[in-house]
């Protein structure tokens, strides 16, 4: 098909850009619902618009998508205050269909940790940020983007790669997105985090978690969670054996199921009801112990993740 068919065709030229926007409406909005509803509006707005005089689609497209997202974001910034409790990203499992095309290590970071840094960020400096440092535009793309001067857009970009850098952790295990599936090492620590949270042994399980340890937990008000972060060995350990045992019926049940998974380019568990997914668990692993999980138990937040297909998971 020649470049011209191509292009009166609106699906056919919007469909090779469309898991670069998805991962810049996700970057952006920390929901996959979000991010492809911002995509559809994309996609609606090309359908309209006079293609033919468009001399950049990527370009185009990516701004739409930018600007989508930046009026999304000020409606979704009303329901955070509203929000119960920590608010986490949704999980996901396939990475590799929101990374960008650069292949820098920011760009294959897709952590929660980094996720959460970029929702304390303004949102013009959220979209500065990666627009360029992850999707690789150009400042004067970026400025246009925006509608705002090259100049006041590397002062976004650079006040949002300032935070980034000191809020990042350090030398725990961030693998990329396209790493794959978890490793041996990581396997039996999960294995072993499982099985002392459902047996109780508070001693084994503070042996797995690093004295600075945190937990995060996302109920959304919709489900029973922490409601405040959770930290330090002796209380996370107190507090996951706690949930787990004292209340069955909120986080355990006997028909549940574990599986094996990669959360967010990060080691997870999730846990299978006969419904479907009912909690994610992300681990962020340094050296031999945990040192921060990341629960999602809001439903709302689980709807997109696929049911068990007979994985391995912890005995």
């Amino acid at each position: 098909m020649s470049s011209t068919s191509a292009m009166s065709n609106p699906g056919v030229s919007f469909e090779p850009h469309r898991r670069r926007l998805l991962g810049l409406a996700y970057r952006m909005l920390g929901s996959m619902a979000d991010a492809e509803d911002a995509v559809q509006e994309t996609y609606l707005r090309w359908h309209r618009a006079d293609r033919d005089r468009v001399s950049d689609p990527r370009a185009f497209l990516m701004t739409t998508t930018t600007r989508i997202c930046l009026d999304m974001l000020t409606s979704a910034r009303a329901r955070r205050e509203e929000y119960v409790g920590p608010w986490l990203p949704e999980p996901v499992v396939d990475t590799a269909a929101l990374a960008p095309d650069s292949c820098t290590e920011l760009a294959e970071d897709l952590s929660i940790a980094l996720l959460l840094i970029l929702d304390q960020l303004s949102p013009l400096e959220r979209a500065a940020f990666l627009l360029h440092d992850v999707f690789d535009f150009s400042f004067r793309e970026v400025a246009t983007a925006l509608e705002r001067s090259e100049a006041a857009c590397r002062q976004l970009a650079a006040r949002a790669r300032t935070h980034v850098r000191a809020a990042r952790p350090r030398g725990a295990t961030l693998p990329p997105a396209h790493s794959g599936g978890i490793d041996a090492k990581h396997a039996q620590l999960m294995s072993a985090f499982a099985a002392a949270t459902q047996s109780g042994d508070l001693n084994a399980l503070t042996q797995l978690l690093a004295s600075d340890v945190r937990v995060l937990t996302d109920g959304g008000g919709k489900v029973r969670a922490a409601l405040n972060v959770i930290d330090g060995a002796d209380r996370v350990a107190q507090f996951l054996v706690d949930a787990t045992r004292k209340r069955p019926g909120a986080w355990w049940r006997e028909d549940f199921t574990l599986r094996f998974a990669t959360i967010n380019g990060l080691p997870g568990l999730i846990v299978d009801a006969h419904e479907g997914p009912v909690q994610t668990a992300a681990f962020e692993i340094e050296g031999d112990v945990i040192r921060a999980l990341y629960v999602v138990r809001n439903p709302d937040k689980l709807r997109h993740l696929a049911p068990a297909q007979h994985e391995s998971g912890p005995e």
